[in-house]
């Protein structure tokens, strides 16, 4: 059975709702939620689904429940961490050097054929890959494995990749990165990226697949990332071009 087919359950749906509504401000710090009662008639569900949603409100400390008096939105925290897409390559080092590391795995490994292919390489070549969980103010953002052809990645460790971004690495090893291809996507967390993401099984992720090109567009990393939306988003300044033909938006 395809786990990624299932139904989110009914808290976790009012849950994901009441979230967005909290995030958005509807809600004013100085004065409670509706209580569980008219929350439960709102949405057509028990109390007990309401209250299962709240508790994980209050468990990622998005609201404060107080007895006797209700449950109230904690203010807004520090503004996730963003990546713009103008200077993209540039805001992703940037990225990299306010957050903090934490190398799950590392191996040299033979390719697969996806992973072959996008590097370009014969199956069972020799690529590094390297999985790792980033932290911004001390909270997992994000889970990430890279794969590397091996020529490239004998020039860094797992004290490297702890210790700065793998963009800055690899120029360091003399890779003039030039060029990416990067697709942006949806996924549910698996038991895997739940627990290091610190999320419920099931929660909606970024999912985002990266082929970064040096010299010659040769590429020099696949990159597999998923992000918790809370707390990081990408932004794109766009521009209208074409001239006297029909005209498109593009990044700029």
């Amino acid at each position: 059975m395809n786990r990624a087919a299932l139904p989110l359950p009914r808290y976790h749906q009012i849950y994901l709702v009441l979230r967005e509504r909290v995030a958005s401000g509807e809600f004013p710090p100085e004065r409670p939620l509706p209580g569980e009662l008219e929350l439960a008639r709102a949405y057509g569900v028990s109390r007990v689904t309401i209250r299962a949603a709240l508790a994980r409100l209050a468990k990622e400390r998005l609201v404060r429940r107080e007895r006797g008096r209700g449950t109230f939105p904690k203010p807004p925290r520090a503004a996730p961490a963003r990546a713009q897409l103008s200077g993209f390559f540039e805001n992703l080092l940037v990225l990299g050097l306010r957050t903090t590391v934490r190398i799950v795995d590392l191996a040299q490994v033979k390719a697969s054929p996806e992973v072959a292919a996008a590097l370009k390489l014969a199956p069972g070549a020799a690529v590094q890959k390297a999985i790792r969980v980033r932290s911004h103010r001390g909270r997992p953002v994000s889970l990430i494995t890279t794969y590397v052809p091996a020529d490239v990645a004998r020039a860094f460790g797992r004290r490297e990749l702890a210790a700065k971004p793998m963009l800055q690495l690899l120029e360091e090893a003399g890779v003039r990165v030039i060029a990416g291809d990067q697709t942006i996507s949806a996924q549910l967390a698996d038991h895997v990226a739940a627990r290091a993401l610190e999320v419920g099984v099931g929660s909606a992720l970024l999912a985002v697949k990266r082929i970064v090109y040096g010299a010659k567009r040769r590429p020099v990393q696949y990159l597999l990332g998923l992000y918790r939306p809370d707390r990081y988003e990408y932004r794109m300044h766009l521009s209208r071009s074409g001239g006297d033909r029909p005209r498109i938006w593009m990044p700029s």
